[in-house]
């Protein structure tokens, strides 16, 4: 532990007592804080597990439905399909505050009106159409949430498209899920290393030095009595003497 050379006086006594009164504040406050942290960070890690796993579930479902589509589809006419099934996505990062920690929020802004222009569809085919299965597949799907012509394709290939339709909304809340972990993960442990470093370090510092003070500023004290009283004594003396010299005085004059 470094030593602090300071003056031991009352000033630079006062000066480190507000200083370890702020340093005992800033302390309780990042043991909240690191506290309130922990317990989020369970939370969200909950959150996470349970979200990787729903994902992990349509990701397989989208992977059987792709690899039974494929078993059926020309390889050729699969590729073709897949090249021009969907249209370009853009990631939206918006950001949301966990206890002063700034976190990602991930957004597909065309997530949403792709599915509504799908429903609409699928409400439009249903109305020209009412006695028509459900089951059955439409002949031109072009204008349907994932853009491409089933014309040459079988309803294997709509089915593993929807699953992985139905897999992005997870997939990008896990991925915020997963980065809020990470940033509050670092966050975690620079408050951890903080509170350690008040804790261990700067206060015990603070206590330590305020306590040599004390007792130089006790000591000096003392010495200035000590040289105090040896003045009074001296004093005293220097009066008695002056007493006796002038008793001596008065009585050669009498005599």
């Amino acid at each position: 532990m470094a030593k602090r050379r300071v003056s031991p006086n009352r000033m630079e006594l006062m000066k480190l007592n507000n200083e370890l009164r702020t340093a005992r504040r800033g302390h309780r406050l990042l043991k909240d804080k690191r506290d309130g942290l922990m317990q989020k960070f369970l939370e969200i890690l909950d959150e996470t597990l349970a979200k990787r796993n729903e994902s992990d579930l349509l990701l397989q479902k989208a992977a059987d439905s792709m690899a039974l589509a494929s078993s059926v589809i020309d390889p050729e006419v699969l590729m073709q399909t897949m090249q021009l099934s969907t249209e370009p996505l853009q990631v939206h990062a918006e950001t949301r505050s966990i206890m002063s920690v700034q976190v990602p929020v991930f957004t597909l802004p065309q997530l949403e009106a792709m599915k509504r222009r799908e429903s609409e569809l699928e409400s439009d085919n249903r109305d020209d159409n009412p006695d028509r299965g459900t089951e059955e597949v439409s002949e031109d799907n072009t204008g349907s949430f994932l853009g491409y012509g089933m014309v040459q394709t079988t309803g294997d290939i709509d089915i593993a498209f929807d699953a992985l339709t139905e897999a992005l909304k997870p997939l990008l809340e896990l991925a915020t899920l997963e980065k809020t972990l990470q940033i509050l993960a670092v966050e975690l442990e620079n408050t951890r290393r903080r509170v350690n470093s008040l804790e261990h370090v700067l206060i015990p510092e603070l206590q330590q030095t305020i306590r040599e003070i004390r007792m130089k500023m006790d000591e000096n004290e003392r010495d200035n009595l000590t040289r105090l009283m040896k003045v009074k004594d001296m004093l005293v003396e220097q009066e008695i003497e002056a007493r006796r010299k002038a008793d001596e005085r008065s009585r050669l004059a009498e005599a």
